[in-house]
């Protein structure tokens, strides 16, 4: 049988954009959770923020990987500076050296007086493959770790979502007020200053994973947010995807982060969503409230890094 030949290009545009997201789709029923990007990270990675267009620097930053008929089996771009993702059809995984040389290439980043790059790299512990071809380009495994979770809800009961007294569970709505006091929560719930009304607008306007019905908040008595907890449907896996979720600090140990998710997989459930996906890090808290919520690890990973000489 012959192979089909792969060819590889710069990202071109907006028509890729899409290419890609029906990619992320496309991949996820043949591939262990948390092994591709899910959509709603996708879309969040390019439409919150203020400017949204894509820029002739995407042509830089992004490459795509396609068979000589045009099917896309592979994409790598960063996420943050100095940092590589790849999103894979799992039959043409070896190209992955040929994808983290291009990645050493064009997304490492000079250190801090230094001539030397660095390049980050999320992979998954289950992933010996990934992990032998990284040893033997030099790179070494960081102690970050992150993990990828799932609910399965099957014959599951839930709770009744049941908000603390003195504030009030609600969907967000369309209005530069809730655009504010989201960016607001947001900077509180993870120690930030940089989201805007402005970039809460155009995630709103623009992401189609976007849903005010699915976007739910505690609000406080004074009106602001005091927790957010963010849900998105993938209507072609009946995949739910909880992200992100943030209590501001002047309201937490008050179970309104867990009212939320609660709320929301009953909402999910509704829609028909057999199952729950979100993304984590390694915050001890974070992870007893998804534990208690019934998310169970599906697999945990590692940050890898290499120093890449100039």
């Amino acid at each position: 049988m012959q192979v089909n030949e792969v060819v590889s290009r710069p990202f071109e545009g907006e028509e890729d954009f899409w290419r890609v997201r029906d990619f992320l789709i496309a991949t996820y029923p043949v591939t262990p959770v948390g092994y591709n990007w899910e959509i709603r990270r996708w879309d969040g990675w390019r439409f919150h923020r203020e400017a949204t267009d894509i820029t002739p620097e995407w042509s830089e930053r992004l490459h795509l990987w396609q068979t000589a008929d045009g099917q896309l089996v592979g994409l790598a771009h960063p996420e943050y500076e100095g940092s590589a993702f790849f999103e894979i059809d799992p039959d043409y995984r070896y190209l992955e050296a040929e994808m983290i040389e291009w990645a050493e290439t064009h997304l490492a980043v000079a250190q801090a007086n230094s001539a030397a790059r660095v390049l980050h790299l999320d992979v998954m512990d289950y992933d010996a493959a990934r992990q032998r071809l990284l040893i033997e380009r030099g790179y070494e495994q960081t102690p970050y770790r992150f993990s990828a979770r799932h609910l399965r809800f099957g014959k599951r009961p839930l709770p009744q979502s049941e908000i603390a007294p003195g504030y009030h569970l609600r969907c967000t709505e369309d209005n530069d007020l809730d655009f504010q006091r989201m960016a607001d929560v947001l900077n509180a719930g993870f120690k930030r200053n940089i989201h805007t009304a402005a970039e809460y607008r155009s995630f709103v306007t623009g992401s189609p994973s976007f849903e005010h019905e699915l976007n739910l908040v505690a609000e406080a008595a004074d009106g602001s947010f005091a927790a957010h907890v963010g849900l998105t449907y993938d209507a072609a896996n009946r995949r739910g995807i909880v992200e992100p979720v943030c209590t501001s600090p002047d309201h937490r140990r008050k179970g309104l982060a867990r009212a939320l998710m609660i709320e929301g997989l009953q909402r999910l459930r509704a829609r028909g969503a057999t199952d729950v996906t979100l993304g984590a890090g390694d915050s001890e808290a974070a992870s007893a409230l998804y534990d208690a919520v019934g998310f169970n690890e599906a697999y945990g990973g590692h940050v890898w890094r290499i120093i890449v000489s100039a």
